[in-house]
């Protein structure tokens, strides 16, 4: 009875419970694992506002970005974002008579903070012999800091944002992945260009439109890493 004692018993229902959690434990960071992407990004910022009512191919000025997504399933895709870049414009560019006179420019560094999901229109999952990609729209929240060269009047310089655009995402080779991207960023100042506000001055040519928030927009390239195995100690 040596061998069915209840200590010996007791271990072997040990070991197998233990070979039974580390089995799942490794079918599950290896899902997580896959589900992992980090990556970064490189275009530019463009501004839309007072001094730029419309958007300008010349004043989209650099910027760049790294992210973090999780891919729980094939549809849905959330990811955390970090950017930072410039805005800028100048009135001289202008055909409007008044922005000619008024003859007024600014740029502002700007560094952002968001949470975005994205739709993948199509299953975009890891395939080996299979064309993968997906075009996507995507929405969330952000948080904006810039950095005005020139402050007229003292105001607060951060606004939340909502994030919103559509993109396009590709696996070229696993774990490698590329994307294209175009998004704007609805702000809740009018502050970005230095001119905002209710109007102070009498002078018609150092104010702003009070009904015009300013807003920008970001285009990027991207390049994300998929991780297909975590390594643990």
């Amino acid at each position: 009875m040596k061998y069915f004692s209840r200590n010996y018993i007791d271990k072997y229902l040990l070991y197998i419970l233990s070979a039974g959690i580390y089995f799942f434990a490794a079918i599950y960071t290896t899902t997580i694992a896959q589900k992992i992407e980090l990556g970064a990004g490189i275009g530019g910022f463009n501004y839309k506002g007072d001094i730029a009512p419309t958007q300008k191919i010349r004043f989209i000025k650099p910027a760049g970005s790294l992210f973090f997504r999780f891919n729980p399933n094939q549809a849905l895709s959330l990811r955390a974002e970090i950017a930072g870049g410039i805005i800028g414009a100048d009135d001289k560019h202008s055909d409007d008579p008044f922005q000619l006179a008024r003859n007024k420019s600014f740029t502002t560094r700007i560094f952002e903070g968001s949470a975005v999901a994205e739709y993948n229109f199509l299953n975009f999952q890891e395939r080996r012999l299979a064309v993968n990609w997906s075009p996507y729209l995507f929405g969330g929240v952000g948080y904006s800091k810039f950095d005005p060269k020139v402050q007229t009047n003292p105001y607060k310089t951060s606004t939340f944002t909502l994030p919103y655009g559509v993109g396009i995402k590709y696996q070229v080779r696993r774990p490698w992945n590329i994307g294209i991207e175009y998004g704007a960023r609805k702000t809740f100042t009018d502050f970005l260009d230095d001119l905002g506000g209710k109007p102070v001055a009498t002078d018609k040519l150092v104010q702003g439109d009070p009904s015009l928030k300013d807003n920008y927009y970001y285009l990027r390239l991207s390049v994300t890493y998929t991780f297909y195995k975590i390594v643990c100690p």
